[in-house]
């Protein structure tokens, strides 16, 4: 059967497992495009609470239009759950549920730059208006630190020769652009395992950027 659009994978497995009881108050770290909080919305009593959030502008477009009240969505990064949580005056929950990684619509969308699979802005930020994009961290980064960044967020085995091209490709004029990517040259290298050679490298701009593997605070 075909899954409906933007609803989570195994999104009925997780909220089986998050047991929801109807006065409970409930913690959707990662809101997305809500698939999960509607879930929880639907096992939750008039008594029952669920906050929310996320920090992508598309979230929180959708967030908007969730008009319910016992939801309540802020503006957080996961990563920064306890002040959120301090701020909107929750002491405590019955449960939380974080669906952690990219979803489909943001690699969809080439204005995001999260994928090189269609050209669009070299960007790849959760949210387009906090720090940086990957064009300009790409720009100033020293060839040491991005190869670490690939290594350590990617398990890429050609890190020291990924920085090193994305090094003297920038040389020759800004990589602002998912199609302009600098990794022709170890397509060979990737040659019979299905993955193409961008793949770990975007990965780990990714988590880097956004800062997903931070500890929670």
């Amino acid at each position: 059967m075909k899954r409906p659009m933007h609803q989570p994978v195994l999104a009925a497995e997780a909220i089986e497992a998050l047991a929801v009881r109807a006065d409970g108050i409930y913690i959707d770290g990662t809101f997305g495009r809500g698939g999960h909080s509607r879930a929880i919305l639907n096992r939750l009593g008039p008594q029952g609470r669920l906050v929310a959030l996320d920090r992508d502008p598309q979230a929180m477009a959708v967030a908007r239009d969730l008009r319910d009240g016992r939801f309540m969505f802020l503006k957080h990064n996961f990563g920064t759950l306890s002040a959120a949580l301090d701020a909107a005056g929750v002491r405590s929950a019955h449960g939380m549920l974080f669906d952690l990684g990219i979803s489909s619509p943001q690699l969809d969308d080439p204005a995001r730059g999260f994928s090189f699979r269609a050209d669009g802005p070299l960007d790849m930020r959760m949210d387009p208006g906090e720090g940086v994009s990957a064009a300009q961290w790409l720009a100033t980064a020293e060839e040491q630190e991005i190869r670490r960044v690939i290594r350590d967020y990617g398990e890429e085995r050609f890190a020291k020769q990924i920085a090193a091209a994305i090094v003297a490709a920038r040389s020759r004029g800004p990589l602002v652009r998912t199609a302009n990517w600098p990794i022709s040259w170890v397509r060979r290298s990737h040659a019979g395992t299905g993955q193409d050679p961008a793949t770990r490298t975007f990965q780990a701009l990714r988590v880097h950027l956004n800062r997903s593997l931070r500890k929670c605070r």
